[in-house]
């Protein structure tokens, strides 16, 4: 097998970008750009010093999914979403088999119950949102324009390091968990506690990555992700030789595309239990996430201190801003907006 990726060939006539695609925003940061592109600083954190990245791909959704059956048997990415490798070559970015450098994955194939063509763009805005306004550490990610004008999200790989492959292990694996053990639902056989519980077995570190763990549940409740189940949470060794949480990925407001899901993938106790708020509300509101930051280790300043983040006048403000210069579009930006004041009403109840 050659060692260069397949590459797809460029259409002679591109089409021209959508309007929407002429928004000048930094379409990794939704910094205000005098161009249409990325700012210096996110193609350093995109591609490293590289001076060139492509944000106009030369192939269609269509192409995708075609090239990705053609190479799912050797593709080590899983799923069941249409996501393929890319290498990046000479600032633009080609289909691979392996050793690539981001991931890319365009509109879903199969129709969801609500604004499908919004999915690439959901999973920008809110992992945009997770980094730059509560501090999570994310994979670096963008939205990229297809040859059909057609955005596609892509996130850089992060488990490689100096060229060499990282250890890496999702609460799956590290639950013994697989469909043979646990049925078809095994990736959403768990709670959020337990996971605390193995990250306290398995890193030294053990407080600072529960208070992350739970930085990012909390996160996923107050952005309407109801599907952060135990694959989307993952250890790999850091560069001291200890095994921490890998950067969050996968984080996007799936209520909007399918508003009668669950609040949350997990429990959030491992016994079952339910507070007296959760029996009387019927939905998580501060108690819940109060003791399961008592049951993670972290403490009460703490805990109250990031739960006070979510509800925050100026953090709100934030919030909106963003979401006005995401590329959503505008039926779109209104229910992620009523998505996230919903949750934040029921996190401001005592």
């Amino acid at each position: 097998m050659s060692d260069q990726p397949p590459r797809i060939p460029r259409q002679s006539k591109p089409a021209p970008a959508s309007a929407a695609a002429r928004i000048f925003r930094c379409r990794s940061t939704l910094s205000p750009l005098a161009v249409d592109g990325f700012s210096p600083a996110a193609r350093r954190r995109l591609c490293g010093d590289r001076r060139r990245l492509s944000h106009r791909l030369t192939f269609t959704r269509a192409e995708v999914i075609r090239y990705r059956a053609e190479v799912a048997e050797r593709m080590s990415i899983s799923g069941v979403q249409d996501k393929v490798s890319l290498r990046y070559i000479d600032g633009d970015l080609h289909p691979c088999d392996r050793d690539g450098d981001f991931i890319l994955k365009p509109i879903p194939g199969a129709p969801l119950p609500r604004s499908t063509d919004q999915v690439p763009a959901n999973e920008h805005l809110t992992m945009q949102i997770a980094a730059q306004i509560f501090g999570i550490e994310t994979a670096a990610n963008a939205l990229v324009t297809l040859a059909d004008d057609e955005y596609a999200y892509i996130t850089r790989r992060f488990d490689r390091r100096d060229d060499q492959r990282l250890d890496m292990e999702d609460f799956c694996a590290l639950s013994e968990q697989s469909p043979d053990t646990h049925g078809r639902n095994y990736k959403y056989d768990g709670s959020y506690e337990r996971i605390g519980h193995l990250i306290r077995r398995f890193c030294p570190a053990y407080r600072v990555e529960n208070e992350k763990l739970f930085l990012r549940v909390l996160f996923c409740y107050a952005f309407g992700n109801g599907d952060a189940h135990l694959k989307n949470f993952s250890l790999f060794t850091s560069p001291d030789g200890d095994p921490v949480l890998t950067p969050a990925y996968d984080l996007l407001a799936t209520n909007l595309h399918l508003p009668n899901e669950t609040a949350l993938a997990l429990d959030l106790f491992a016994d079952d239990h339910e507070t007296p708020a959760f029996r009387a509300r019927g939905f998580y509101s501060a108690p819940d996430f109060v003791l399961l930051a008592q049951r993670l280790g972290v403490t009460p300043t703490r805990s109250q201190r990031l739960l006070g983040r979510f509800t925050d006048a100026t953090v709100s403000t934030q919030v909106d801003n963003l979401i006005g210069r995401s590329l959503l579009s505008t039926e779109a930006q209104a229910d992620y907006r009523a998505i996230v004041s919903d949750r934040r009403r029921a996190l401001a109840q005592g």
